[in-house]
């Protein structure tokens, strides 16, 4: 981590979205899914989020040997979006604690603030941590 990587930094990231972002697209495998409208997707904001936060602090560290994971999520989706719509999504690197880095993050679609809340990311060595994980994979 570079000493640059300080509470205090913002970012802004745009998406438009595809409709490969829409719920039905979150698990083809799932006839619930496919049944649902084509909004823009929970799990799809999360990443969005993620996204986010990840280019915000990518200049503070050692990229690509250090990377950061996402260890707890806390947010909101207050408003649907459907494909086609420019997704902003606001964060601020509000918290710098050893290797642990808390965002406050928001996102809007150009109607309405669609979600806000907080996300931590973790530091990570990322040699260290595919090793790590690798011990972990099944055999065979």
């Amino acid at each position: 981590m570079k000493d640059t990587l300080r509470a205090g930094l913002t970012f802004e990231h745009r998406f438009v979205i595809p409709k490969s972002k829409t719920v039905p697209a979150l698990y083809p495998e799932s006839s619930e899914f496919m049944a649902m409208p084509e909004v823009f997707a929970t799990g799809y904001l999360v990443g969005f989020l993620e996204w986010a936060c990840i280019k915000a602090i990518n200049d503070h560290l050692d990229w690509p040997a250090e990377q950061t994971l996402g260890t707890h999520i806390d947010v909101s989706h207050e408003a649907a979006t459907p494909p086609g719509l420019e997704v902003t999504a606001k964060v601020k690197l509000i918290e710098v604690s050893g290797r642990k880095l808390v965002f406050e993050v928001e996102a809007h679609d150009g109607v309405d603030l669609i979600s806000r809340g907080r996300h931590e990311r973790f530091v990570i060595d990322k040699q260290r941590f595919e090793a790590k994980v690798a011990g972990k994979r099944p055999t065979g």
